[in-house]
């Protein structure tokens, strides 16, 4: 039977990456967290280090670099960064990470997000970021995700970029997770999550579907500063707000 979380990474799909990561401009650090008995940290580390071979290079150094922790080894890295389960893969010390494999149409969004780190430049709109500054509370957010999902990078990308744009402001507090479905039915069983991406902000479903970038905003506004019990709401798929 077809495992949906391992890819095969043909030549062509790394020249796909090799193009994609072409505009980067400023190095970026993946970090692997892997541990015992663990059945896709492999995949993981596989995804990571692929991505870093086809980085550019600048000043006779990849542009990429990947860290790879160990849990027992390396519990204070796992502290630190707010890593639980393994594997995980994280970006900026741990504000956007994915929990489970970033595989299949995941590794779209997990590119997009690294060149937009690299470039400095989240593509989101000024009133976003405006509104992002005046959330002081802490935000988890929960991207639930599958790697056949054509969609999910979307949201995910768009997750990212808030958790990024608040690490830019020098605050660690906005956490962006992509949860990979299959290696955590109990995150997606808490949810009820019957399709996806399904979005959760601090614990409450918020999204099923992609959600515009200025509902998103004014929706985390919603659950985290007026501590309101939303229920799901449906948004298109088409509506990427990217």
């Amino acid at each position: 039977m077809h495992d949906p979380v391992r890819m095969e990474i043909d030549e062509e799909t790394k020249e796909a990456i090799r193009e994609a990561l072409q505009d980067m401009e400023k190095p970026v650090t993946i970090n692997v967290f892997i541990g015992p008995n663990c059945k896709y940290c492999d995949e993981s580390i596989k995804i990571a280090r692929v991505i870093e071979e086809q980085a550019p290079v600048r000043n006779g150094e990849r542009l990429i670099k990947v860290k790879i922790f160990e849990k027992g080894k390396d519990d204070e890295e796992f502290k630190r960064q707010g890593v639980e389960r393994v594997p995980t893969t994280t970006l900026l010390d741990g504000v956007i990470r994915y929990t489970g494999t970033p595989s299949g149409e995941e590794i779209r969004g997990l590119i997009e997000t690294i060149v937009r780190i690299s470039t400095e430049d989240s593509g989101l709109d000024q009133t976003t970021i405006e509104k992002l500054k005046e959330i002081t509370e802490p935000v988890h957010v929960e991207v639930i995700v599958t790697p056949q999902c054509p969609y999910c990078p979307y949201a995910a990308l768009l997750t990212n970029m808030f958790a990024y744009e608040v690490w830019r402001m020098g605050r660690r507090n906005f956490i962006a997770d992509t949860v990979e479905a299959y290696e955590n039915p109990d995150i997606a069983d808490k949810y009820n999550v019957m399709s996806v991406p399904a979005i959760a902000i601090n614990g409450v479903l918020a999204f099923v579907g992609v959600p515009y970038e200025e509902d998103f905003i004014e929706r985390i506004i919603d659950v985290v500063k007026r501590k309101k019990k939303v229920g799901p709401q449906i948004i298109s798929e088409s509506a990427t707000g990217l």
